[in-house]
C-alpha cells in the first residue's frame, strides 16, 4: 500500500504561484499513476493533472492548461503540482493521488490512495 502527504498550500493572490508537493511512503510501484484533484465547497472533485511515475507522460485538465505542470522526483517519492498564474477559481481543496496502473485517468475513482488535502486559497 502506499500514503501520501501534500503540502504547500496557503493563500495567493490571483496571478501569484505554489508549489504544492505529495510525498509517498510505503510500498513503492514503477508501474503507477500519480495525480492532482481538487475540490471546491458545494462541488464533486475534479481532475487537476496526472503523470505516470515512470514515463513521466503528462496530462492537464483544460482548465489548468499552460499554468499548472505537474513532475515528480523519483528519488524522493515525490509528486509535485506547480501553480502559475493563479485564479480566483483555483480556489479548492487539492489532493494527490496514486492508482495501480501506469496508464492515466481523470475520474478520481480509478485512484486507489488518497493524500489528506492541502487548502488552496487564491484571493482577488
Amino acid at each position: 500500500q502506499v500514503q501520501l502527504v501534500e503540502s504547500g498550500g496557503g493563500l495567493v493572490q490571483a496571478g501569484g504561484s505554489l508549489r504544492l508537493s505529495c510525498t509517498a511512503s510505503g510500498r513503492t510501484f514503477s508501474s503507477i499513476t500519480m495525480g492532482w484533484f481538487r475540490q471546491a465547497p458545494g462541488k464533486e472533485r475534479e481532475f487537476v493533472a496526472a503523470i505516470s511515475w515512470s514515463g513521466g507522460n503528462t496530462y492537464y485538465a483544460d482548465s489548468v492548461k499552460g499554468r499548472f505542470t505537474i513532475s515528480r522526483d523519483i528519488a524522493k517519492n515525490t509528486v509535485y503540482l506547480q501553480m502559475n498564474s493563479l485564479k480566483s477559481e483555483d480556489t479548492a481543496v487539492y489532493y494527490c493521488a496514486a492508482r495501480g496502473l501506469a496508464v492515466i485517468a481523470t475520474s478520481p475513482f480509478n485512484y486507489q490512495y488518497w493524500g489528506q488535502g492541502t487548502q488552496v486559497t487564491v484571493s482577488s
